[in-house]
């Protein structure tokens, strides 16, 4: 399965970059995964003709088979970067439109990033957008920076819950996409 890998925040180090660039390491067997950072997207501006790397962007979200999402959690909310970029997807193109989107996300705070993954979801699902969110277990890790090793590796029982998140990303993804 082919997954386009949204890195939710434009921070220089990001601790959601290095959630997905565990996945697709740990899923490289399971899934054919490509990373896209809003931090190369312009903020969206009503009116303005869409960008060429919004236009890539976008490409790349309506090619991929399902679309993996990280987002961390600022403010009870996603970051304005991932809202900036989330609003350039939904205005002249659409290719979030009937497309299978699984959420995860990493904070430093305890929680993890409940509430952002549950803004966004409210996003994913308004108009402009119509995707297919899964809604299954929720994998939002906390305390981000106690959780990577030196080498960018998570502890056992977190890589266990992440092969059971996406078992059942899995059974979701076969359902919609019959």
């Amino acid at each position: 399965m082919k997954l386009f890998a949204i890195v939710g925040s434009n921070a220089d180090h990001s601790y959601n970059r290095d959630l997905l660039n565990f996945i697709k390491k740990h899923f490289t067997d399971r899934y054919d995964i490509e990373l896209g950072e809003v931090k190369d997207l312009p903020m969206f501006k009503e009116g303005v003709k869409e960008p060429a790397a919004v236009a890539s962007f976008a490409k790349k979200v309506a090619d991929a088979d399902a679309v993996l999402i990280s987002t961390p959690e600022q403010q009870h909310s996603v970051p304005s970067s991932l809202k900036s970029a989330l609003e350039w997807l939904s205005s002249a193109e659409h290719p979030f439109k009937d497309k299978p989107v699984v959420i995860v996300g990493t904070s430093v705070l305890p929680q993890g990033s409940a509430r952002g993954q549950s803004h966004l979801k409210l996003v994913l699902s308004s108009p402009g957008f119509g995707a297919k969110v899964f809604n299954g277990d929720e994998f939002m890790m906390g305390t981000a920076p106690e959780q990577f090793d030196e080498n960018g590796n998570l502890p056992a029982g977190t890589v266990k819950f992440l092969d059971h998140f996406f078992d059942e990303f899995d059974s979701f993804y076969a359902e919609v996409s019959k």
